[in-house]
């Protein structure tokens, strides 16, 4: 638009010359006359033809170039009081109704002592009920509870009106019914009938980040759809395992109840009032490696027992598909002096026909915050090695999973309650939000916070902050 005015304004400048140049020279003849009038003739269709072009030029930029996307509010499940699982209240349940032989229940002791779980973690319905069996409606149960509680808190913060939401979109790794958690939530809240829904599913800790992302992908492209409602959830009661395969016994000790709604848009008007801004993204698929696909995986036991199975393998395959990842990602988001150091030592290493990895990159030259992925004491402490991340950094982490566990896809935004909580994120700051998950995929998510954090009233961390940060292992 500015470059416009400033085109009328030569223009303007150009004829008034002309004008006050035939003023003065009463003594033109015809015929330069003519060739003047000629000369200003062709000026002004060059003019205005420079005029329209320059006018499609802006019009085609601001009509084509990518919208820019926000995180307008978020909220994160709390279940109730008496759905906590302790350790003794795990223990109670697996001796009581789990019918294992002692051998496992060892086994399952030691993982969960060893695991980074406190006691204020959340434990799903069906083993607080008297018959402690895993059916189908204790999983609804579950789900709803989630989804309906996180639903309600973010659009009460919002104040988004259901009939203005575009696309739904859902995951939930292992409970996928019929019909899907996209269609409950249409019932529930009355969408209107021009509404889309998306349900993902298999993609485990990662979904969180890629659902996000996907959100942010159909929003930067359209210019009809503005509001994106993104929720988070996995049930764990159909995923109980209730076999003595040690690798499928793992998800009994770590995993927890948990469930996050986001709202994510593209309406300008909502910057002023959104938390963060969607400045980059990258999704990594790295399931063409036979060991990587199976590292988490699906199946039956020899017994016909049906369970997740967390292999050995999988953190060595975290650490090494990490770092493919950051291979792609770090030159996108790290200052010049970061990639030149890198840069420097590969090529130094491989003169001197050194082995050994070349440096790790700073990324806190890059970001004053990181979300990393809350999957696992192991987990937590592999990132940081990889990343050469100190205590502070992966605080919030460990102390996520301390109070919450292992809530799958949606453990990044218990993280991020956490940052809020704490009152540390400033406006202008940047923010790292990474996670993976089964096939195996690993997923970042580069935000720009547009506001100081605070504390809201549904920050799922509001009883218990002042306790926190303490040393969890």
């Amino acid at each position: 638009m500015k470059l416009q005015v400033n085109i009328q304004i030569l223009h303007l400048s150009f004829l008034a010359l002309l004008f006050f140049t035939l003023l003065l020279n009463t003594t033109l003849s015809s015929a330069t006359y003519a060739a003047t009038l000629s000369l200003l003739s062709a000026y002004l269709h060059l003019s205005l033809s420079c005029t329209i072009c320059a006018f499609i030029t802006i019009f085609y930029y601001l009509y084509t170039r990518q919208r820019q996307v926000f995180l307008l509010n978020y909220a994160c499940y709390k279940p109730p009081t008496h759905r906590k699982c302790s350790y003794q209240v795990a223990e109670n349940f697996v001796l009581q109704k789990g019918h294992f032989p002692q051998k496992t229940l060892d086994f399952m002791r030691n993982i969960y002592l060893n695991s980074g779980l406190g006691d204020e973690t959340y434990g799903p319905p069906f083993i607080f009920e008297k018959e402690g069996v895993p059916t189908l409606n204790y999983a609804m149960q579950e789900a709803e509870e989630g989804i309906f509680s996180s639903i309600d808190a973010l659009l009460s913060k919002t104040l988004v009106d259901p009939e203005s939401i575009d696309i739904v979109i859902v995951t939930s790794g292992g409970f996928s019914p019929t019909p899907s958690l996209s269609s409950l939530i249409v019932n529930h809240y009355k969408l209107k009938p021009e509404v889309k829904t998306y349900n993902l599913s298999g993609m485990g800790c990662s979904s969180g980040v890629m659902s996000m992302d996907l959100a942010a992908r159909i929003l930067r492209g359209s210019r009809k759809v503005q509001n994106v409602l993104v929720v988070i959830t996995e049930s764990i009661t159909l995923n109980w395992y209730s076999g003595d395969s040690r690798p499928m016994l793992v998800t009994n000790c770590i995993f927890r109840v948990g469930c996050a709604a986001s709202m994510i848009t593209n309406d300008p008007s909502h910057r002023r009032i959104a938390k963060m801004e969607l400045v980059d993204s990258l999704r990594t698929h790295h399931g063409a490696d036979d060991s990587a696909y199976k590292a988490a995986f699906q199946e039956e036991d020899d017994n016909g027992n049906n369970g997740i199975s967390l292999t050995k393998d999988l953190i060595r395959v975290a650490a090494m598909n990490l770092r493919e990842h950051i291979k792609i990602f770090a030159p996108r988001v790290l200052p010049l002096s970061q990639i030149v150091h890198y840069a420097y030592s590969v090529v130094a290493a491989k003169i001197a026909g050194d082995e050994s990895k070349p440096v790790v990159p700073d990324f806190m030259a890059a970001f004053e915050h990181m979300c990393i992925h809350t999957g696992g004491k192991a987990v937590i402490e592999n990132i940081a090695r990889v990343l050469k991340l100190d205590d502070e950094v992966s605080e919030p982490a460990r102390m996520t999973l301390n109070r919450f566990g292992n809530t799958s896809s949606s453990l990044v935004l218990y993280e991020l309650a956490y940052f809020e909580a704490k009152e540390r994120v400033k406006m202008g700051d940047r923010m790292w939000m990474l996670a993976f998950g089964t096939g195996f995929k690993v997923g970042s998510l580069v935000w720009k916070w547009l506001q100081d954090s605070r504390q809201e009233f549904d920050n799922p961390w509001n009883d218990c902050i002042q306790s926190y940060p303490f040393k969890a292992w």
